[in-house]
């Protein structure tokens, strides 16, 4: 029996080096490559910059294929599409994965919380063309805000998968009630590897990581004060500890740049010579930084996985269910472990969690040392589900 081809869909590009982590991690996990993985990205040139094509097959998902008006498979979708008003046939049959892929294959929508941000038809269309050409469709490691089920197109969606695997207890305690075939992993990049990396040579002491992000900022209740907190904590680091502060972009994006934000921090303290900007590059590298960090603040969830996978005692500024979801199941609770960037009211709040983290730094390390091998086993439960399929 040939192998399976897996397709990769709902990724946005690898300019979001979650998004990138997610598929390489995966394509890690379940030991596919260029000729069994087909990644269908709406950033296809991202993903070729960062390397995703030595590892996997890449598809503009906006590139259609010449239709074949000759052949019975045409004539089938074009009936659905005029007497039927069903466009799904015809989606699939224009798209470039239907040369990849047969009855029986998987598809794994990737996108991890994709359905918390809005734009649920192009969820729905790629789900229904995936089950038209005859796919198994696997919703992997995600998270979901627990009201957004009590949307009927959601819910209706979310019954049609033949697996869900969720990546936190919170998503999967809510999707087992409306879709029986969801299992409880972890997110599949606290298994990324990471690259060796160098800090710049006048770093001689500790680090400190911090990553930010313009989505933070969106979600706070006050005009400038995730700013000031980060201000805030920057200057208690600076003033009260020898260590040095590495700025961690974690997505590039134009309209969501980690950079704006951290640019801003590193052009007012950068005369200190103990704050430094970490340079853009591939997920494997960034997690080579994170990973050298004594301390990480991260807002990118990604980022934060890339600390705690580390032993990194770690800070997430949150702002949503999957920031709160993995610290609860990593440590029993997220207080102290996430400031939700919605209820941040002073500005000394980031530094206060911080001082908190400081002073729970071996019992911390010594936690994520016990439970790190037995959480990261999780993702196994979703392997043995996919291997069912």
């Amino acid at each position: 029996m040939s192998r399976k081809t897996y397709v990769l869909y709902a990724h946005d590009g690898s300019g979001n080096h979650g998004c990138e982590a997610l598929v390489r991690s995966t394509c890690t996990i379940l030991n596919v490559d260029k000729q069994n993985a087909v990644l269908m990205s709406t950033r296809p040139e991202e993903d070729r910059k960062y390397g995703l094509s030595d590892i996997c097959t890449v598809l503009d998902k906006t590139e259609k294929r010449p239709l074949n008006r000759t052949k019975p498979a045409f004539f089938k979708a074009y009936y659905s599409l005029k007497i039927k008003h069903n466009y799904t046939p015809i989606e699939f049959y224009e798209s470039k994965v239907a040369d990849f892929v047969k009855k029986g294959d998987i598809a794994l929508s990737i996108g991890g919380d994709t359905y918390c941000y809005g734009s649920f038809m192009p969820l729905f269309k790629a789900h229904n063309m995936y089950k038209y050409g005859g796919l198994k469709t696997v919703y992997w490691g995600c998270s979901i805000e627990p009201e957004l089920l009590e949307n009927p197109d959601i819910a209706q969606d979310i019954k049609k998968f033949d697996l869900i695997t969720a990546r936190e207890t919170t998503s999967y305690e809510a999707l087992k009630k409306v879709n029986p075939n969801t299992v409880l992993v972890c997110d599949s990049a606290f298994l990324l590897p990471q690259k060796e990396v160098a800090f710049p040579e006048q770093v001689k002491t500790d680090v400190v990581g911090i990553n930010a992000s313009p989505l933070i900022e969106d979600c706070e209740n006050g005009t400038g004060i995730v700013r000031q907190n980060y201000e805030k904590l920057i200057e208690y680091i600076l003033n009260n500890t020898d260590m040095c502060i590495a700025l961690v972009p974690h997505v590039v994006w134009e309209a969501v740049d980690d950079r704006k934000i951290l640019n801003y921090f590193y052009e007012k303290y950068k005369n200190t010579n103990r704050v430094f900007l970490i340079d853009d590059c591939p997920c494997e590298e960034l997690k080579g930084y994170i990973a050298k960090c004594r301390f990480f603040i991260g807002a990118r969830t990604h980022s934060t996985i890339a600390a705690y996978s580390s032993n990194v005692p770690t800070l997430v500024v949150g702002y949503s269910v999957k920031a709160r979801g993995i610290a609860k199941d990593l440590f029993g609770t997220w207080e102290n472990y996430v400031l939700p960037a919605q209820e941040i009211q002073k500005d000394i709040e980031l530094t206060d969690n911080f001082k908190w983290l400081q002073k729970n730094e071996s019992n911390i390390k010594e936690h994520l040392s016990a439970i790190l091998p037995e959480y990261k086993n999780r993702i196994n439960n979703g392997i043995n589900a996919l291997k069912k399929l």
